[in-house]
């Protein structure tokens, strides 16, 4: 409001000013248009009345100086700055607007004009002279008087202007709203007690705005003007003098209020009062009913979107349909055979990993043909190295893999608890024995008795074993007559033989041959012998990995494996073993190495047709003394303190227990391993068949037709169709073992020799070796014959992967 109203006048500061005598005419009209000014705040108000009377010479010299000064801040601000009395005047009619009273204002407004007309400043008709007077000649101040004030006032502006800041930061303190609000009331309070005494409410609101009082003579413009000399007085100071009167206003208005309900010893309130507090409850029940209704209308929205945006999800689901995952037919993605069997490996070159510790060189590529450890034979199948094909509807070639490992493993919970049996009546003897032994001794019978008695326990425990006996022959008569019965319906004449042929032959071949990859080692002068490592180009983390034998390494000393790792990431991203032996070792196993956390100890009864490695003589970590607590080997953490130092799970298969690995196997003519890592499936499973008329149809034509160039001829495996695994192992959410711990991981085939696992046992699986040879390395170096049957005769390698299809999880 004071913004508007500084912008809007323009007071003369030089020269003399109009006397009040020439606007009586029209102060009426003025102050009239003043008040609806004020109260609108739509036009700007008229220029204020101004005070002349003749200066002394010495005032009019300061006067001069001053209005020259003031010229220079008028041109820098760019504005001006009305009179005090105005805003006086303005706060006086913002007062009387609340008020409400006419006639009040009215004479209100006219003893202000009468106390301000009613001086004058005019000079006493000599050079320097002069005083105040009022319009009836009387002399309030004299001319020495003036000159005080004048010299005064010069002193203050000195003051100032070396003290510039003291006014300003004393002017823009800044009062809590506590002591601010007390204080307007306190002003309200004094305003109405001055009843409408215009040069005390003056001096109030002087006050109120710490201006400085310069006496009667002084008008508040000049005030100002002293203030804007000193760098006192600026426009935010006049918006803070606003704020002020304007709490003065909003006090005086309820103090009036206060004061008017309060009258006539009456209890009851002004009716003006009880209508502007009906009109700010309606206002305030109207305003929070609107603020309910935006708060339910945004509530409303947010709940129709979130609505609206599920639909478009469920409808967006359906129309796009379930996601895709790797849950269809499995579909070959690498067929390693034949010639090209290497460009799916790189050949490793250097010594063994520390880890290893091989008594061994790996050799590249080139090295490895030249010494002739590489090859790929082309071999014609003889009639016994070929397996029997059954026509269709032959009742032989029906397939029921499940149901044999189904009877296998109840074989095994018999066999298991006939065992059991076994050592409870060995317990019983004991005991009974100890019984017998107690009552010699009690009842001191002689030697001839107690020979009777033991020899009674004696045809007890024979008669019991003869009954055993004849309960195993009744078995195996009954499975003869069994097999007899098979073999009548084979010879039957309705019957066709069987065909012969090769298990998997050469497609483009008119007679039977089959092409193998063969890899070996040589010795060396140095004692290590050369060998080959090949490590896979294509990384994995799921899939079906399936490898054709006729022959793998095996005997003292040797350390064959076909497995996938991440060797840089070893342990994080896992190992696993799907074709392992050291030695003499004759049963497969696989095996799984991680970090912490991966146990597998909740492995589903019935699951598996195999057992697990055992953890028995651990040396403990601190003392040195073997712990022979019987463990199985089921934490696949590569350091737990109760196995081997990197043993980690390993399955170890029963059902070929003693011919599914090394030398067994490769009398048998080979076999085939597959392993399934399926983590969508959430499991890893091992499958071991050997010798090769005993694998799955469903695998044999799989691997018949890996090559074939027609895709629809090709035959997807499914290991649902071939029996139980050897090897289970769960993996992802809901099991003990985060699928995480198999990841990246490349297949690699190598041969190496001793070392820290093969040359570790060397003493306890080669005794008749080690009589002669003290260390494994020494016995490699011999160079013996046995060797010669350590290489690989590698049919194929075939690499399948699920097809991705949009299924539901």
């Amino acid at each position: 409001m004071f913004q508007k109203i500084k912008q809007s006048v323009t007071p003369t500061r030089g020269g003399k000013k109009k006397s009040s005598s020439s606007n009586n005419a029209t102060t009426a009209k003025e102050e009239d248009e003043s008040t609806s000014l004020l109260a609108s705040s739509s036009a700007p108000p008229p220029p204020p009345s101004s005070i002349t009377s003749p200066l002394t010479a010495a005032a009019m010299q300061h006067r001069d100086a001053f209005q020259q000064q003031q010229q220079q801040l008028q041109q820098q601000q760019q504005g001006t700055l009305m009179s005090i009395e105005e805003l006086e005047r303005g706060a006086k009619r913002l007062i009387s607007d609340n008020i409400g009273d006419s006639d009040s204002v009215n004479n209100l407004l006219q003893d202000e004009e009468d106390s301000i007309s009613s001086y004058s400043i005019h000079g006493s008709g000599g050079a320097g002279a002069g005083g105040l007077t009022n319009n009836n000649g009387e002399t309030l101040v004299t001319e020495d008087d003036v000159n005080f004030l004048t010299s005064s006032t010069s002193q203050q502006q000195q003051q100032r202007q070396q003290q510039p800041s003291s006014g300003l930061q004393r002017r823009r303190q800044r009062p809590s709203s506590t002591s601010s609000k007390r204080r307007v009331d306190e002003i309200g309070n004094q305003l109405l007690q001055a009843d409408g005494n215009a040069r005390l409410e003056h001096d109030i609101l002087r006050k109120s705005l710490n201006l400085i009082d310069l006496g009667p003579t002084a008008t508040l413009l000049q005030q100002f003007e002293e203030d804007e000399e000193g760098g006192d007085i600026k426009d935010e100071e006049l918006v803070e003098h606003e704020r002020v009167l304007e709490r003065i206003h909003e006090s005086t208005r309820r103090l009036r209020a206060a004061s008017i309900g309060d009258g006539g010893g009456s209890g009851n309130q002004h009716p003006e009062i009880e209508k502007e507090e009906s009109s700010s409850l309606l206002d305030y029940e109207q305003q929070r009913t609107r603020i309910v209704r935006q708060v339910l209308t945004m509530v409303g929205v947010t709940a129709i979107l979130i609505l609206l945006v599920c639909v478009a999800l469920a409808l967006g689901t359906i129309a796009v349909g379930p996601p895709k995952q790797p849950v269809g037919a499995y579909k070959i993605i690498e067929a390693q055979v034949g010639h090209d069997f290497w460009q799916y490996y790189d050949f490793y070159a250097g010594k063994d990993s520390a880890g290893s510790n091989g008594h061994i060189m790996y050799v590249s590529e080139q090295k490895a043909r030249e010494e002739g450890i590489v090859n790929v034979v082309t071999e014609t199948v003889g009639v016994g190295d070929m397996i029997e094909i059954y026509e269709d509807g032959d009742p032989r070639a029906e397939e029921n893999w499940l149901a044999e490992d189904l009877a296998f493993l109840e074989q095994l919970k018999r066999k298991k608890l006939e065992e059991e049996e076994a050592l409870e009546r060995e317990k019983q003897e004991e005991e009974k024995k100890q019984k017998k032994h107690d009552e010699k001794k009690k009842t001191d019978n002689d030697d001839s008795t107690e020979q009777t008695k033991e020899d009674s326990a004696t045809k007890e425990k024979k008669a019991n074993r003869l009954l055993e006996e004849v309960e195993r022959q009744q078995e195996q008569e009954q499975a003869q007559q069994q097999l007899v019965s098979s073999e009548s319906i084979v010879t039957s004449d309705e019957i066709k033989p069987p065909r012969l042929e090769p298990f998997n032959p050469d497609q483009n071949s008119d007679v039977p041959e089959e092409t193998f990859v063969v890899i070996s080692s040589t010795p060396t002068p140095e004692g290590p012998r050369n060998s080959v490592r090949l490590e896979g180009r294509r990384r994995f983390n799921r899939g079906l990995f399936i490898i054709d034998l006729r022959h793998m390494p095996a005997g003292c000393g040797t350390w064959p494996a076909f497995w996938l790792t991440d060797e840089a990431n070893w342990p994080v991203n896992g190992e696993i073993d799907i074709v392992e032996g050291v030695n003499y070792q004759d049963t497969a196993k696989t095996a799984l190495h991680t970090t912490r956390v991966c146990r597998m100890d909740d492995v589903p009864e019935g699951s598996k047709t195999g057992t697990w490695d055992t953890a028995v003589g651990i040396p403990d970590r601190k003392t040195g003394i073997p712990d022979m607590t019987f463990r199985y080997a089921q934490d696949c953490f590569v350091y737990d303190p109760h196995q081997w130092i990197n043993q980690g799970c390993v399955a170890s298969d029963l059902k070929l227990e003693g011919r599914s690995l090394g030398v067994p196997l490769n009398q048998n003519g080979g076999g085939v391993y597959a392993l399934e890592w399926d983590p969508v499936y959430k499991h890893i499973k091992t499958w071991v068949f050997s010798p090769h008329g005993r694998v799955p149809s469903n695998l044999r034509d799989a691997l018949r037709t890996a090559t074939n160039e027609d895709e629809s001829t090709r035959v997807a495996p499914d290991t649902n169709q071939w029996g139980l695994p050897y090897g289970h192992f769960p993996i992802g959410d809901g099991t003990n073992c985060p699928a995480g711990h198999f990841r990246n991981m490349r297949l690699v085939i190598n041969l190496a020799f001793c070392g820290s696992v093969a040359g570790n046992r060397y003493f306890m699986d080669c005794p008749k070796q080690f009589k002669k040879f003290k260390t494994c390395n020494e016995w490699v170096e011999s160079d013996p014959d046995e060797l010669k049957e350590a290489y690989w005769k590698i049919r194929g390698v075939y690499v399948y992967e699920r097809e991705w299809q949009k299924q539901w999880s």
